[in-house]
């Protein structure tokens, strides 16, 4: 099953996405994601206000099949955080890059992501061309 990357994103190897709006990041999971992990049943994020930092965990996504850890791939401020997806974590999976999001960053440099992956390396990766 071909999976959607939209182009204008940036793709971490451990399968987390960065949309970059101005001084905001938009983060989330990916579609290959999400349908590795399954039905997802519970998601931890951090509070309004927390630094994070490139290359940590900054929560934790669980579902019927594991508990993975979520990476930044920027570092930054948490400005925002989808409450409506910690509620209903399951409904991540139905729009992952668009309501699916996870957290809006204000980041502290833009040239972090200046080794993340394109739409197009990240597919490859993901399925093996």
């Amino acid at each position: 099953m071909p999976f959607e990357y939209p182009d204008d994103l940036k793709y971490l190897d451990t399968h987390e996405f960065v949309r970059l709006d101005g001084d905001i990041a938009t983060v989330g999971i990916t579609a290959f994601a999400v349908d590795q992990l399954g039905d997802i049943v519970f998601l931890e994020l951090p509070e309004i206000g927390a630094a994070l930092s490139k290359g940590e965990s900054f929560g934790t996504i669980e579902s019927v099949k594991a508990v993975e850890d979520l990476n930044s791939g920027i570092s930054g401020t948490v400005v925002e955080r989808n409450e409506a997806m910690i509620e209903s974590p399951e409904q991540i999976g139905e729009d992952p890059y668009g309501e699916g999001w996870l957290l809006k960053v204000r980041i502290d440099d833009a040239g972090e992501l200046d080794d993340a992956l394109s739409a197009a390396e990240y597919r490859a990766l993901v399925e093996g061309e």
